[in-house]
């Protein structure tokens, strides 16, 4: 199987041939992906070279000209260093663009804090009307990747990891579907934790729903499936920040008493730097250390 980021590149390029409004903004990262692309549209593919505050800048000037800029590079060079030009470029010139990460929160963890960024989604969230796409697995990339490239002048980002869960499901962008049927408690998996939050709670009477789009957050999905179970009770695995999406979750259980349990990256920075892998272990996102957590709440 591909990579997300490997098909990245393979689905941008064909998005390349067939849509002349499409452009790509790199610095430098991926760049010996994209030649081809390059040598057939030298005019709508543009490598700044490492100046990330310049590559969300330049974006921003392409989406005023009327082209839909695709900008990529690490998620901490992304988000997180030139956040002011998100804000300021993309946010409040009014223009849509769509930023697609590379790395998620620890996959080049050996390169240091420089490279991990599990706050990238909490920082955007603090922007108004981004759409945020979080991919289990390269065939959902590849198509939340064509929707955001179609969806008009919005804000998206798409998030792609080396972490991936064995199969695909369909995606419908805004919506959490129910990936199993329980009636103690819900549990709510974020894109490539799928795999682990499913095995974490085999044997448990839990409803599991999925999550490939977390941005616009389902609210009504989450609502109606927490109010019919035993226990008001909702557990958030995200494979970024703990707590990204708590205030969101609590926002559409305020109706009724209930209980959140937000699992994800700790704030604590894991210095043994080691792979990606570990971090998942390291942060307590593998599936034997899940399974504790949820009990643990849930008190089976």
């Amino acid at each position: 199987m591909d990579t997300m980021r490997e098909r990245f590149a393979t689905v941008t390029t064909d998005l390349l041939d067939r849509d002349p409004r499409l452009a790509l903004v790199l610095a430098a990262i991926s760049a010996d992906r994209f030649q081809d692309a390059a040598r057939a549209h030298p005019d709508r593919v543009i490598d700044v070279g490492i100046r990330e505050q310049l590559l969300v800048g330049a974006a921003g000037g392409l989406a005023l000209t009327g082209l839909r800029p695709i900008v990529h590079t690490f998620a901490s060079f992304l988000v997180e260093r030139p956040f002011e030009q998100v804000k300021l470029d993309l946010g409040h010139q009014g223009v849509g663009a769509v930023l697609v990460s590379a790395g998620a929160s620890y996959d080049n963890a050996s390169g240091g804090r420089t490279h991990q960024s599990p706050g990238d989604v909490a920082l955007l969230d603090t922007l108004d009307g981004w759409t945020i796409h979080v991919p289990g697995h390269p065939d959902e990339a590849e198509a939340l990747l064509r929707h955001a490239a179609a969806d008009g002048d919005r804000h998206v980002y798409v998030r792609l990891s080396e972490q991936a869960n064995l199969a695909a499901l369909p995606v419908s962008p805004g919506r959490f579907p129910v990936v199993r049927e329980g009636r103690d408690a819900v549990v709510l998996a974020v894109g490539p934790m799928l795999d682990a939050v499913l095995e974490a709670t085999s044997g448990r009477d839990v409803t599991v729903l999925y999550a490939s789009t977390v941005r616009p957050f389902d609210a009504a999905t989450v609502a109606a499936t927490v109010s019919r179970s035993v226990r008001p009770d909702l557990v958030l695995v995200e494979p970024y920040l703990a707590g990204t999406s708590a205030a969101a979750a609590n926002e559409a259980l305020a109706a009724f008493p209930h209980r959140v349990l937000a699992l994800g990256t700790r704030r604590e920075e894991l210095r043994k730097y080691g792979s990606w892998q570990e971090h998942v272990v390291g942060h307590g996102l593998d599936a034997g250390a899940l399974r504790r957590r949820i009990d643990e709440f849930l008190e089976l």
